[in-house]
């Protein structure tokens, strides 16, 4: 799955020990990677609603500034994402609501959707105002042990190899059944807007 933006991740530091062999020690979160999945991070309103001229474009609004805070402490990993929403109508008489459709969902191995909730963000526009703006926010857990690797799976990855060793230079990801393991037990969460097929469509061919 593409993202437009990912914050947070998995790797924080790592440590190369060259004293006693060659090794990479990666500290890893269980917190998930944020994003906003390709063609989801804005949505057009048309009226007519059945339009797709340009000439009929009422309200167009876009998701921006995501971040997330995560508590990792329990067997329960909860995150919380909060996102910016920012659009514009074309007409500017008299004071509107809009309301926004979004989905929050939680990706496993980068393609598996394991949970998905659908919520609603309103804007609201003064009168003789173009603009406007708010703030979303979401929340999703997982389970600890779903995100953790085994100990049989780290032990490969951090494995300290000597210089002038046969795999000394071999990535221990390039291991099917390492590489696999270390993909489920990777976890995204992404915010987009709700949109229909043909909203998802319009973004894509525009």
């Amino acid at each position: 799955m593409v993202l437009l933006a990912a914050l947070g991740g998995c790797a924080k530091t790592g440590d190369i020990d060259l004293t006693s062999g060659v090794g990479i020690t990666a500290v890893r979160s269980a917190c998930p990677v944020v994003g906003v999945p390709a063609g989801t991070g804005d949505i057009t309103l048309f009226d007519p609603a059945t339009s797709r001229d340009s000439s009929a474009i009422d309200v167009v609004a876009d998701i921006s500034n995501v971040r997330s805070t995560c508590d990792d402490s329990g067997e329960q990993v909860l995150t919380t994402v909060t996102f910016d929403v920012r659009a514009r109508r074309s007409r500017a008489d008299g004071p509107r609501d809009v309301t926004l459709p979004y989905f929050i969902t939680i990706v496993r191995a980068g393609n598996a959707v394991v949970a998905k909730r659908v919520g609603r963000v309103g804007l609201h526009f003064d009168a003789g105002q173009t603009l406007a703006s708010t703030s979303g926010q979401a929340s999703t857990t997982i389970t600890r042990a779903a995100a953790t690797l085994s100990p049989e799976v780290r032990a490969k990855l951090n494995r300290k190899r000597k210089a002038g060793q046969e795999d000394a230079a071999v990535d221990p990801l390039s291991a099917p059944d390492v590489r696999q393991a270390v993909l489920s037990a990777s976890f995204e969460a992404l915010v987009g807007f709700q949109l229909t097929e043909d909203q998802l469509k319009y973004n894509a061919q525009r």
